[in-house]
């Protein structure tokens, strides 16, 4: 149970935040982990917090962008670098709780799954915590997937041996779903550990806090990423819609 997880974390202006995300990695009781921070060109003092605790350990590996290029390109790149047999997802402004890793490693071989999450809890900006807790259904089909991304992108793991790196168009919105669905396109199911394993922070400046503009994204997942036509997009979109306003809220808890 001793095998190298890699952690992708892109980051971008995230001063105020990258501190306590970096600190919630190096508190896991699993210890074999690299975590390859890409920095996308920030203009705060970003790579300075990580260069200090990258001195430190260097388990920590800091990839500098020469330009502005995305948080999708900046994963990739960081997916490129990893070495780990399995590939984990941490943005710069999320956290671990300290048996995260070792939950879900356990997990996966315990179920014998190549990719699994798990529920997480919701905190705003300055870290206070919300009393939102996001769960998902315990066996999550492709078909549950398709309608409703149930995946929280900084409670994700998969194997790499199984899947190889899965690289996602870099410029498309919404990679996260649209990585997700790539794996269970193959597997038609996976499990979730079904107890909270990550405090997700909800910024007021973040995609996921501006509804038009995830409707916009998960539009494009349907017409882009699937290629459907646009008039069976509207209708598939319909049925997102629904989901997301009648069956979802059934699996957000109060805690």
């Amino acid at each position: 149970m001793n095998e190298l997880v890699s952690i992708i974390t892109p980051t971008f202006n995230a001063e105020k935040y990258i501190r306590s995300t970096i600190e919630s990695v190096l508190k896991q009781s699993y210890q074999n982990w690299e975590m390859i921070l890409v920095d996308d060109a920030s203009t705060d003092e970003t790579v300075s917090i990580i260069k200090e605790f990258s001195i430190k350990d260097n388990r920590l590996k800091l990839k500098e962008l020469p330009k502005n290029s995305g948080n999708g390109f900046a994963r990739n790149v960081a997916l490129e670098k990893a070495t780990g047999k399995y590939i984990a997802y941490l943005d710069a402004d999320d956290i671990w709780l300290p048996q995260k890793l070792e939950k879900q490693i356990k997990f996966l071989k315990d179920n014998n799954l190549p990719f699994t999450f798990s529920f997480y809890d919701c905190i705003d900006e300055e870290g206070n915590a919300l009393n939102r807790r996001v769960e998902a259904p315990i066996n999550l089909t492709y078909n549950q997937l398709f309608f409703c991304n149930y995946v929280g992108n900084l409670t994700a793991i998969y194997d790499a041996d199984f899947f190889g790196k899965i690289v996602i168009e870099a410029t498309q919105k919404r990679q996260d779903w649209r990585l997700w669905l790539t794996i269970l396109k193959q597997i038609q199911s996976t499990k979730p550990v079904p107890e909270p394993l990550a405090f997700y922070r909800i910024r007021n400046d973040s995609i996921s806090s501006s509804k038009f503009k995830l409707i916009k994204h998960n539009f494009g997942v349907y017409r882009d990423f699937h290629g459907f036509n646009f008039v069976f997009s509207v209708l598939l979109m319909t049925r997102f819609l629904f989901t997301q306003l009648i069956i979802k809220p059934e699996y957000i808890k109060k805690n």
